[in-house]
């Protein structure tokens, strides 16, 4: 009975460690999740930026060229 009780104790200490280190696992997770999204968010705007202008400069040239025509 007494080996009984040590091996249930020895299993939750282990279940407890096991916990607590899927708990800190889980939130490095979260916080790069977070990172994640928000460099996710500032390439988009970045991307859309970038097409913006390109599209700028291809109103221009197809205007030019209408100019020039």
């Amino acid at each position: 009975m007494e080996q009984q009780l040590r091996q249930l104790e020895a299993r939750v200490d282990e279940l407890l460690r096991i916990s607590a280190h899927l708990r800190q696992e889980n939130r490095l997770l979260r916080e790069r999740e977070t990172r994640l999204l928000d460099d996710r968010a500032q390439l988009v705007k970045k991307n859309d930026l970038a097409k913006a202008r390109v599209e700028a400069i291809i109103t221009r040239l197809q205007s030019l060229e209408q100019e020039d025509s």
